[in-house]
């Protein structure tokens, strides 16, 4: 009698399928199943034209597998006020689930569950007013010594 076999009739008396199998085999297979998608992070797009279209929105964020990629840009040309609501309405949302908003560029909104975080450059100091150095035939400009982040490539993020 094998080692599984003394324990599964110890518990419960009788040999189970899998325990038979490893003691003839010496393995089990084990299947892959198709729940394995549901722990995979998806990041989706989506198009906000009206109010009515935030639920799918809300929906796939309180689900907490998803990160949305919201474009505002039909809504914002068409009703700002109905904008305002659903923006208000996804930060309400994502607070309620520890999770993140913010924007980026004029037409997109990024809004994540809890397990990630927006990243939003350090504010720095507005970069001294360039100074001009005045000679008898030319003015030459002083190049400023701080170049903001703008220049350097990055792109601006809107805090919600």
């Amino acid at each position: 009698m094998s080692f599984f076999s003394k324990i599964k009739d110890a518990m419960s008396g009788e040999t189970s399928e899998i325990l038979k199998e490893t003691e003839e085999e010496g393995y089990v297979e084990l299947g892959t199943e198709e729940g394995t998608s549901e722990s995979k992070i998806m990041v989706r797009p989506f198009i906000l034209q009206d109010f009515e279209s935030i639920k799918p929105i809300l929906e796939a964020l309180r689900d907490g597998h998803t990160i949305a990629l919201v474009n505002i840009k039909a809504l914002k040309e068409k009703d700002l006020v109905e904008l305002k609501r659903a923006i208000n309405k996804l930060k309400k949302t994502c607070d309620a689930i520890d999770g993140d908003i913010a924007g980026f560029g004029d037409d997109w909104i990024a809004a994540v569950p809890h397990f990630a975080k927006i990243h939003r450059p350090k504010k720095e100091e507005p970069a001294p007013p360039k100074k001009e150095q005045v000679t008898e035939y030319s003015s030459e400009e002083v190049p400023a010594e701080e170049v903001s982040a703008e220049e350097e490539g990055e792109p601006r993020i809107e805090t919600y």
